[in-house]
């Protein structure tokens, strides 16, 4: 079993990794900032649900980890699936604006949640997470398993990583709540559009070591 010091070790490198600005946390704050709150953690649904996959098939980590054109082919997908959502913020061809306050809305919450689990299905580092990040806190001679305190850590950080994507969503939420004109939530829209494209950059110049 763990000890108190080592969860707590676990959970301060977790919660470094889980809160750093990427691609999923930025399409978190700009859901938050253009939906609210409540929408922007029904959407976490959809990243939640490509951790838990990427700890089923462990395997597919280790593919990565061996194979360079496995790993150049998931890359790629996502570079091109960040860039994709960076312009339609920037263009603001995914939404549409309410009448009444300017705001805009989302196509609808599956839309939402579906954008949330391809950004980080297609990010080689998130699933190489639970691959090379993950096992560094196994000890091998806590009386368990490696297979059971893979998944007792795996759980671990994405508890970790939820608390963490709701922040940023209720980052994002607190600049809605400040009922930002059309002007100011465009341009934000557009910043937050280029820092998608910038993830996109990042992630093109990624490389399996």
């Amino acid at each position: 079993m763990m000890t108190l010091a080592q969860v707590l070790l676990f959970l301060r490198a977790a919660a470094i990794v889980a809160v750093s600005p990427g691609a999923n946390n930025l399409l978190a704050f700009a859901n938050g900032s253009r939906l609210g709150l409540i929408p922007a953690v029904v959407a976490l649904s959809g990243r939640c649900m490509a951790f838990v996959i990427a700890v089923v098939i462990v395997g597919l980590g280790a593919l990565l980890e061996a194979s360079e054109p496995a790993f150049q082919f998931l890359k790629w997908a996502g570079v091109l699936y960040l860039a994709y959502l960076g312009v339609k913020m920037m263009i603001g061809r995914d939404c549409h604006e309410d009448g009444v306050s300017g705001l805009v809305r989302p196509v609808d919450a599956y839309s939402l949640a579906r954008r949330e689990f391809v950004t980080a299905v297609t990010n080689p580092k998130a699933i190489l997470l639970f691959t090379a990040f993950v096992p560094q806190f196994i000890v091998s001679d806590a009386g368990a398993s490696f297979a059971a305190q893979f998944v007792v850590h795996s759980a671990i950080y994405v508890a970790v990583e939820f608390v963490a994507a709701m922040s940023w969503a209720f980052a994002g939420s607190i600049i809605r709540s400040l009922h930002p004109s059309e002007r100011k939530l465009s341009i934000l829209n557009r910043v937050t559009g280029g820092m998608m494209l910038g993830a996109a950059v990042v992630l093109a110049t990624a490389r399996r070591a």
